[in-house]
């Protein structure tokens, strides 16, 4: 899909189609849709005053115009009330009309820099919205379909429209900055939604390696042999059942046109099949379970974006990856293995891999000496129970870095909750025979599992974030189709461009 910005007078400027926001109750026209109305006789007051458009939020109506322009359709989008219009609402808009262009066949449209207008909020960070919402509301993935749907339903282009030079100048640097994100999040829901079959351990290695060759990042890969050389007890422990050799994939990223005063650590967990090991799972939906490496995948996809916009800060990735197989080699549940950091740990359930692979890489971090450690993980079936699966939690040790999640997922529309990480809960996840267990029981299971690995951030100034029920959807969302989300990828990109 090509992306570009114009400089041009909307009554001449030619195209299939163009959007036009209008907000509900606003009796006058003004700005663009004045424009076009004046030039096409009144066509938009016209659908107006016969009531088959009032502006009610994502309400859609397609006008065909046959004089006075050279762009043959409009798209009168509903932007609702004006003070109820949040960015993450016209993200969805936008996905919306994107979508519905789409379906009509039509293969480019364009959008005005003044399609909307949200209070309090900058044009630059408006565009950007509307321009994530309609790249990632047409996302589709159909690369294992010997027949794609609607093959000839694409759309090949958008085009933003720019009042003025200055507009001009700031939309390209959006188009930029948002075309980098959105491929990053869509690589990342390309990887999770790909079968377990073909994202191996091996193969996110080599997707690793490839988009450092593509940019301006380092990969170094650490192999089992190596991994035993540095003592990561717990994560080859989770990696002997499987036939599918283990990797602990490094990203790293230095910005070129600033000195980066500080280093943020991005952990992934990757575990590219989790049927459970011994603690085998239910087979209900255990195809879903080829989505435990997500956090893994928006690390890759982290570092690929930071690179692309050269985040003024020093970010390394560290994914740990591999699968949770059942065999005769497999762990099991009373074994007690021994993590990188020389803590015991006994195994309860090797349903609880996930913070066994993470405690070696939060080990690992702490070379670095980072300004903050962050990790994703869809760690815990707990928190769907606790939060559903339109909101990911969030816990940690450093109300700074927490602050600064909570800021960009503001802007994001990635919502977060922050659950305690009270000492109570460590006594759940007490051993009489090791330093720790890796499983606390049915209470509080997300926050006990944050809490373990609480004991191997240490002293790192580290926040967690459990995407267990953000990672995938099972239902259309506004810009987010069915499937792969790509959750913590724009995100953690806003979060690290803010950066100070």
């Amino acid at each position: 899909m090509k992306i570009r910005v114009v400089q041009e007078n909307i009554c001449k400027f030619k195209d299939e189609a163009i959007l036009i926001g209008l907000f509900e109750g606003k009796k006058k026209l003004s700005g663009m849709a004045l424009e076009l109305d004046a030039v096409t006789g009144n066509l938009i007051k016209k659908v107006i005053a016969s009531g088959d458009f009032t502006g009610k939020f994502n309400q859609k109506k397609l006008l065909y115009t046959d004089k006075g322009l050279k762009v043959k359709r409009i798209l009168l989008a509903g932007l609702g009330k004006e003070k109820e219009l949040t960015l993450d609402k016209l993200r969805g808009l936008a996905a919306g009309c994107a979508q519905s262009i789409r379906d009509t066949g039509i293969e480019s449209f364009a959008v005005p820099c003044s399609f909307a207008e949200v209070k309090k909020t900058d044009m630059k960070d408006m565009n950007q919205a509307v321009l994530e919402g309609s790249m990632l509301g047409l996302y589709s993935f159909d690369q294992y379909k010997s027949k794609k749907k609607d093959d000839n339903k694409r759309i090949k282009q958008i085009t933003l429209l720019a009042d003025t030079q200055k507009e001009l100048i700031e939309l390209k640097g959006v188009v930029k900055k948002t075309v980098s994100v959105c491929d990053a999040v869509c690589m990342a829901r390309d990887l999770v939604s790909s079968p377990g079959n073909t994202v191996t351990p091996i193969y996110l290695a080599n997707k690793a390696r490839a988009v450092s060759k593509k940019s301006r990042l380092t990969c170094r890969i650490i192999d089992e042999k190596g991994a035993k050389k540095l003592k990561m007890g717990a994560f080859l422990s989770v990696a002997q059942g499987s036939d599918q050799p283990a990797r602990f994939i490094i990203l790293e990223h230095k910005p070129v046109k600033t000195k980066a005063v500080k280093t943020v650590v991005i952990v992934g967990k990757a575990i590219t099949f989790d049927s459970g090991g011994i603690s085998l799972k239910p087979p209900g939906n255990m195809q879903e379970m080829k989505t435990d490496m997500s956090g893994g995948a928006a690390a890759i996809a982290v570092l690929q974006a930071c690179s692309a916009l050269d985040v003024p800060v020093h970010v390394v990735g560290l994914i740990p990856a591999t699968e949770n197989m059942p065999s005769g080699k497999a762990l099991k549940p009373g074994d007690v293995v021994e993590s990188m950091s020389g803590k015991t740990i006994e195994i309860i359930s090797t349903d609880a891999e996930g913070r066994l692979i993470l405690a070696d890489a939060l080990t690992y971090a702490k070379r670095y000496k980072p300004a903050a450690v962050i990790d994703m993980a869809t760690l815990t079936g707990a928190c769907i129970i606790a939060l559903g699966n339109d909101v990911s939690a969030l816990m940690g040790n450093d109300n700074g870095v927490i602050d600064r999640i909570l800021a960009a997922s503001e802007k994001t529309g990635e919502k977060m909750w922050q659950l305690p990480l009270w000492e109570e809960y460590g006594e759940l996840i007490k051993s009489d025979i090791a330093d720790l267990k890796n499983a606390g029981g049915r209470a509080a299971g997300t926050i006990t599992a944050g809490y373990f690995l609480k004991e191997f951030a240490g002293d790192l100034p580290w926040v967690h974030i459990d995407i267990a029920g953000t990672a995938w959807t099972n239902k259309n969302k506004p810009y987010i189709p069915k499937g792969a989300s790509g959750v913590c990828v724009r995100l953690l990109v806003d979060m690290l461009e803010n950066w100070k």
